[in-house]
């Protein structure tokens, strides 16, 4: 075959992969995104550099920062390109509901995204963010049929040409993981990528030296692609399920913590959660959830964001008598 012909058998092979919603490791040539592009293009002269604040200074560019689905946060934390965020939590405490409610508010706001969860199908996430989407617990019988196929068609208008996951289960190599990554900033225009999670990149949880330079590679990607990457983690168990974290408690290296640009706890109410079954009833007033702002290095702000737990829509809000928020 041609070089004319094979451009163009891989221009319709990438067409058809932008209409899909799923990526598959035969989609991406490792070997060609892998490696960041010729260095060489990263050494300029100084007035290249003046050149580059000139049109800064006469034309700012758009702020492409992003924020979080709760009101409260938006004066204080914000999803900055280039960066890396981390979201560390126990083992069942939530992390992916609320990765998944952030992707639609992503979406929401405008921006691509693709989910990599080495952990989950894209189905099963699929299903999770479409009960979110609706604000309805879908898995009752009442919503088989019409009212189903209504939400499924609204999702699908709402995440077309915005979602893509990345369909792997199991252990990957960090080199598969940084293809990805670059072939979805390069090939389809995604901005946000959210990996779930970091020891299915490593190979140990004892290998400090590959979660660093994993870290590293991930973190050079963002800058590189101008590209947010979301990484979820966990933390060491801790003496009681109740106790609050802190970013010490991030399992692995602390190089993790130290490399990454953001880094936030989950943590779940275990406490009101026992009280409940032992009760039958709680106090309201305290949240169901905490998400911790730990460190944020380009902001100002560390702070601390009480949510409550709507159980049919599997969304997190702002206060204990809020209705879950609409995406649509």
């Amino acid at each position: 075959m041609s070089n004319v012909a094979n451009i163009e058998q891989r221009a319709r092979e990438l067409d058809e992969i932008r209409r899909s919603k799923a990526l598959r490791r035969s989609d991406i040539d490792e070997d060609l995104y892998a490696e960041p592009e010729d260095l060489t293009k990263s050494v300029i002269t100084s007035d290249a550099v003046l050149d580059q604040m000139w049109k800064e200074i006469l034309h700012p560019e758009k702020d492409e920062s992003a924020v979080m689905p709760w009101q409260k946060t938006h004066s204080t934390f914000r999803y900055r390109p280039g960066e890396v965020t981390l979201y560390a939590g126990s083992n069942g405490g939530g992390k992916s509901l609320v990765t998944g409610q952030i992707a639609l508010s992503l979406i929401q706001q405008g921006h691509k995204v693709c989910i990599a969860s080495f952990e989950m199908k894209p189905k099963r996430t699929m299903l999770r963010m479409l009960r979110q989407f609706s604000r309805e617990n879908i898995e009752r019988p009442m919503f088989e049929g019409e009212r189903m196929h209504k939400f499924m068609e609204d999702l699908e208008v709402f995440t077309k040409q915005k979602l893509w996951f990345y369909d792997q289960q199991g252990t990957v190599t960090s080199r598969q993981v940084i293809a990805m990554g670059r072939f979805c900033s390069k090939e389809l225009g995604i901005k946000h990528l959210f990996i779930d999670s970091l020891m299915k990149c490593v190979p140990g949880e004892d290998d400090y030296n590959s979660q660093k330079a994993f870290i590293d590679q991930l973190t050079a990607l963002a800058r590189d692609e101008d590209m947010h990457i979301h990484l979820v983690h966990h933390i060491r168990k801790l003496a009681s399920e109740e106790n609050t974290p802190n970013k010490n408690d991030v399992k692995g290296t602390g190089a993790i913590a130290d490399q990454v640009d953001n880094v936030l706890l989950i943590w779940r109410n275990k406490k009101k959660e026992h009280e409940r079954q032992l009760t039958g009833s709680v106090d309201v007033g305290s949240p169901d959830m905490r998400i911790m702002c730990e460190k944020q290095r380009n902001g100002e702000y560390e702070e601390w964001y009480n949510l409550w737990y709507h159980r049919d829509s599997q969304q997190f809000v702002e206060e204990w008598d809020h209705q879950p928020m609409v995406f649509a």
